[in-house]
């Protein structure tokens, strides 16, 4: 077995009070001599030094840093015409100062280098805080009561048909889309965005949306629907299925185990699932039902159900949020993605998402309902749209579009010390119940 004494077996023993340190040359130097050695100093000052493309030093000196591995980061600031032996010295120490400790700069949110174990120090300090606000308003279905909701469901002048179709739909597109996005998150965002904080926080919206899929199936339970048609909408009803089926063609192809970021291609295509999922699918999809739902709730019909979508709803604001800060600054670290082509797939996968959320609050609302008409609908969610557009700095396509329902703003731009839960105490049970084997 190795030992401290093994490693050092070869150095020379060193007296305490003995010093190794040179005792400085100096030269006397007189005359003309003098001048001449004043000006070769002041030529080899002005001389242009050789750039190397290898790593930003700054970054990389480290308090652990060896003396050697120093001293070559420092001669090579001042290399004047170094050889290749040197530089391949250089690039050497600097490769293991890399696999020390991680740097801020060494991080970035798509294919970085840095170790993703090291969470800390933090370069994108917004994704740790959106994980710890969600996590401060983590929620179960089975909290919120379905009495009164079972008891206007059942009733069979409680509700109108539009009404209760309305609700179903809901129901249907939301299981299945959420499912849709917890499938994403797991196996194309995650591996593919090199940032331990943002990861951090993929986590937390994976298990959120986990319980959004549970709040949905609750109610379903709850309301004693048919499960079979509820949880089948995604394939027999057009409306529910061209947006679902949106949804797989943009964002499947990273799915596929063997996709990597790293080229050009790629972090496009990586890029476009990200716009896709973010802005689209949850930043667009879900608001023309939520708004139902929601509106139905403040005319105090379907409570639980309305109370639930409150609480999805300001999950999903804060997942889009988050998707938007991780698009744009992808965009930041990668200009070349963002080039006049990028820019029009994003834009027209915007607008086409709205179209399909348009066709779906026709089929929806075919007459007008709980202060609403398709019409209505409409303006909103091209509101919504341009929104969306602005959030990643493209142009609006709908200029002039306002907000009818100004209500969902308040919903949607909640502060995040809003408190949802201050008028309920719940105990939690925390590890209690586990047993483990003598």
């Amino acid at each position: 077995m190795l030992s401290w004494e093994d490693y050092y077996k070869d150095e020379a023993p060193v007296k305490k009070d003995e010093k190794k340190s040179p005792e400085p040359r100096v030269a006397e130097v007189t005359g003309t001599e003098n001048t001449q050695a004043v000006e070769n100093t002041q030529a080899v000052e002005n001389t242009q030094e050789v750039k190397v493309q290898i790593p930003d030093t700054d970054m990389l000196v480290t308090e652990d840093m060896n003396s050697e591995a120093m001293q070559d980061i420092e001669n090579y600031t001042t290399m004047k015409e170094p050889t290749e032996a040197e530089l391949e010295k250089v690039r050497e120490r600097m490769a293991s100062a890399l696999e020390g400790r991680v740097q801020v700069g060494q991080k970035a949110m798509i294919n970085s280098k840095a170790d993703l174990n090291q969470l800390v120090p933090f370069k994108y300090k917004w994704a740790w805080e959106k994980y710890l606000d969600g996590s401060a308003n983590h929620w179960m279905p089975q909290e919120v009561n379905m009495t009164a909701d079972i008891a206007l469901w059942k009733s069979e002048d409680g509700l109108t048909e539009d009404e209760r179709t309305i609700i179903k739909r809901s129901l249907g597109f939301f299981s299945t889309a959420d499912s849709l996005v917890a499938n994403n998150v797991v196996l194309a965002v995650y591996k593919n965005i090199t940032n331990p904080e943002c990861r951090q926080y993929l986590l937390r919206q994976a298990f959120e949306e986990a319980i959004h899929t549970h709040a949905y199936q609750y109610c379903v339970e709850s309301l004693g629907m048919d499960e079979g048609e509820i949880f089948n909408m995604y394939r027999e009803v057009p409306c529910v299925e061209a947006k679902a089926a949106w949804g797989l063609k943009y964002t499947q192809a990273l799915e596929d185990p063997t996709f990597e970021t790293g080229t050009p291609e790629n972090d496009k295509l990586f890029l476009s699932n990200l716009i896709a999922f973010y802005c689209v699918l949850e930043g667009m999809f879900f608001y023309c039902g939520f708004s139902q739902i929601l509106s139905m709730g403040r005319r105090n019909k379907m409570t639980g159900v309305s109370e639930q979508f409150q609480y999805i709803m300001r999950d999903e604001s804060m997942h889009v949020n988050f998707g938007i800060d991780v698009i744009n600054s992808i965009i930041n670290e990668n200009p070349s993605l963002w080039d006049d082509e990028m820019k029009k797939r994003a834009s027209d996968m915007i607008v086409e998402g709205t179209e399909l959320e348009i066709n779906y609050a026709r089929d929806t609302m075919p007459r007008g309902v709980l202060g609403m008409n398709a019409k209505t609908m409409e303006e909103y969610l091209k509101y919504v749209c341009n929104r969306r557009l602005t959030q990643i700095n493209l142009p609006e396509a709908y200029p002039g579009a306002e907000n009818p329902f100004p209500w969902m703003s308040e919903i949607m731009d909640l502060r995040k010390e809003k408190n949802f839960f201050e008028t309920r105490v719940i105990e939690y049970q925390v590890g209690g119940s586990l047993k483990f084997d003598d």
